[in-house]
C-alpha cells in the first residue's frame, strides 16, 4: 500500500475542489466535493499505477506560513 500527499485547492471561478499530487505527472483532478475528490485522486493514480512505479519529479515537504508587511 502507497501513501501520496495530495495538495489541494478551491477555484473561486467554479467552486470546484483541485488536487494534485506534487511530482506525479498527470495525477491531478477536480471535484465538487471532498469526498469525490479522494476519491478521483485514488482512480488517476491507481491507473497512473498501471504503468508501473512513476519517478517522482519533486518530493513534498510542507507548508509555510509567509508574513508581508
Amino acid at each position: 500500500m502507497k501513501n501520496y500527499t495530495a495538495i489541494i485547492e478551491k477555484c473561486h471561478d467554479t467552486g470546484l475542489y483541485v488536487g494534485f499530487i506534487p511530482g506525479f505527472a498527470g495525477a491531478h483532478t477536480q471535484a465538487e466535493t471532498l469526498d469525490e475528490l479522494n476519491k478521483n485522486l485514488r482512480e488517476v493514480i491507481e491507473m497512473l499505477l498501471e504503468d508501473g512505479e512513476p519517478i517522482l519529479e519533486a518530493e513534498f515537504i510542507g507548508t509555510q506560513n509567509v508574513v508581508v508587511a
